[in-house]
């Protein structure tokens, strides 16, 4: 099946013209790559999953990948989300920014997912809508775009986000059969027929027509998201039968009680109930299933980008959405909490001027894509808004690099004041109640939090927005598995520090988002920052219905 772009030919924005012209029209996408160099700028390709941790072991079906992207490029060991959810990370990866600057807050159009505000004020200044309208890059996406995507209230599937040449976009969240897509803003069922409907391999199709007809003379950004391995879980039949002696890893904070911890982390049964921990290693295997999937799809694009002879001046970005935990605290299977299994993701890149075989323990985030793809692209990023960072400079082995020693997590909960109906004994305000009433989320599982890493402290501060003002502080170098809270214990100082940081952190926007952190040499505390003009940060920062 061949794709259509939105508009047959060259974008729209750009005339035929010769390359002295092309010089003028693409001015601020120039750079070391551009037309002035006398070469074409590099392609891009990010390879985006759905929930696939990075701490329980969740590269580990992906050989390929690993040996395709990782081996050939470089392996972030320390690469985070600022929100531990699907929309509001993907919000994030879009446009640059921390969850409180572009406002999508959690997975519902009233937490601005794929909202009309979104589409209005954020859309038009994503990265992949600067590549096409400034860059001239020919654009496309394939996969799930946000869980609310697609919705009457926010224009249906008839509604294109500026920016893209070709649109085959996931209507909702995850499925592997019977889901509809929207193609350029058409319509069209899939039903549960392996060979034409498997969701996956249908995103693998349609990339390699996407290389087999896209233009020739201009570079391209291809953004493929898929839907592993998020629930529910469909493997590929080939696939089903696959590691069926795994089981979820039962490191140290599997299955304990969470002591010391926000209420919503004490509400589990602990110790859980076998049926529980059946159906959590159940979930597990079948995720890993799904991945291999993911495996094949990387393996096909590569080989693609190899024979076409755009491989070596194509950088491709492999990473999730969010983490994962399948036990850990004795929550059954999610995402959402501030821990380092649903934060930390995997980050691996190859591409031009990347040296083989390269790991970076550089504190990076994914609102620092954008801006390291816009500036693959030779974008001036002092022309936009990103909060991130080019992690250019480090894909190119830079030495004596001033980098970041911390970022932002933060999250506001979701629920409603209503009792769930799977768990009629529980308070109202809770939601994602899963085997045995545990409960993943609640209105007020509103946090945010401070990572931080530098030669001297491995540190996460968060602090929640609830009656408690409840306060979390781990030690990660001395506990890594997040297991003693020493909010009550630390220098009291330090603490007063960090919860200086995050009230900076969360006013932030741009620049002022990488400003030097508690530990770098530039760090000053000034408290007349704290009440900035922006007013209060709790008050813009979670929303009034709290």
């Amino acid at each position: 099946m061949r794709l259509l772009p939105l508009a047959p030919g060259r974008p729209r924005h750009l005339p035929s013209c010769s390359p002295a012209l092309l010089l003028l029209v693409l001015g601020g996408c120039l750079g070391v790559f551009g037309v002035a160099a006398g070469t074409r700028r590099p392609n891009v390709v990010l390879l985006l999953t759905d929930d696939q941790d990075e701490v329980l072991g969740g590269m580990t079906p992906l050989k390929k990948t690993k040996a395709l992207i990782g081996e050939m490029g470089m392996t972030f060991s320390s690469a985070y989300v600022p929100s531990a959810l699907c929309c509001p990370s993907r919000a994030s990866i879009l446009t640059g920014k921390y969850p409180h600057n572009h406002h999508v807050v959690n997975n519902t159009l009233e937490g601005n997912c794929s909202s009309k505000s979104w589409q209005k004020i954020q859309e038009p200044n994503t990265f992949p809508a600067i590549l096409r309208s400034m860059c001239g890059y020919q654009t496309f996406f394939a996969g799930k775009y946000l869980n609310e995507y697609g919705a009457p209230d926010a224009g249906g599937l008839e509604h294109v986000p500026l920016g893209w040449s070709y649109w085959y976009a996931l209507e909702k969240n995850s499925k592997y059969y019977n889901y509809t897509l929207s193609i350029n803003g058409k319509a069209r069922k899939h039903g549960e027929n392996y060979s034409v409907d498997y969701l996956t391999d249908v995103l693998a199709n349609v990339s390699l027509d996407f290389l087999d007809y896209k233009s020739n003379f201009e570079p391209f950004f291809m953004m493929i998201a898929t839907p592993a391995p998020h629930s529910p879980w469909t493997a590929a039949p080939q696939y089903q039968k696959a590691f069926q002696n795994v089981f979820a890893p039962r490191n140290k904070n599997f299955n304990i009680h969470g002591t010391n911890k926000h209420w919503l982390i004490r509400q589990a049964k602990t110790p859980m109930t076998n049926s529980s921990i059946q159906f959590l290693d159940n979930a597990f295997r079948k995720r890993w299933q799904t991945l291999l999937s993911v495996d094949d799809l990387v393996e096909k694009l590569v080989k693609r980008l190899e024979f076409t002879g755009e491989l070596n001046n194509t950088y491709i970005f492999y990473t999730s959405d969010n983490g994962y935990h399948t036990g850990q605290f004795s929550l059954p299977i999610d995402k959402r909490q501030l821990y380092e299994f649903d934060i930390k993701v995997p980050l691996l890149v190859r591409g031009p001027g990347i040296k083989p075989n390269q790991t970076s323990k550089m504190l990076v985030a994914n609102i620092d894509l954008g801006p390291t793809i816009l500036d693959i692209a030779g974008y001036d990023l002092n022309k936009t808004q990103m909060d991130g960072m080019s992690l250019l400079p480090i894909l190119r082995g830079a030495s004596n690099l001033t980098w970041r020693s911390d970022v932002l997590v933060e999250y506001q909960g979701e629920g409603r004041n209503v009792t769930d109906p799977t768990c009629p004994s529980l308070s109202p305000g809770v939601s994602q109640c899963f085997p045995d009433c545990v409960c993943e989320d609640a209105y007020n599982n509103t946090y945010a939090c401070v990572r931080t890493m530098s030669a001297l402290w491995n540190l996460q501060y968060c602090e929640f927005d609830d009656q408690e003002v409840f306060v979390e502080v781990y030690n990660l170098t001395a506990d890594p598995d997040q297991i003693t809270n020493i909010a009550k214990t630390i220098d009291p100082e330090l603490l007063g520090k960090m919860n200086y940081r995050l009230m900076m952190l969360q006013s932030c926007s741009g620049p002022t988002c990488r400003t030097p952190g508690v530990f770098d040499p530039g760090y000053r505390f000034d408290p007349r920052l704290m009440f900035s003009n922006r007013g209060s940060v709790r008050t813009r920062r979670f929303s009034k219905h709290l």
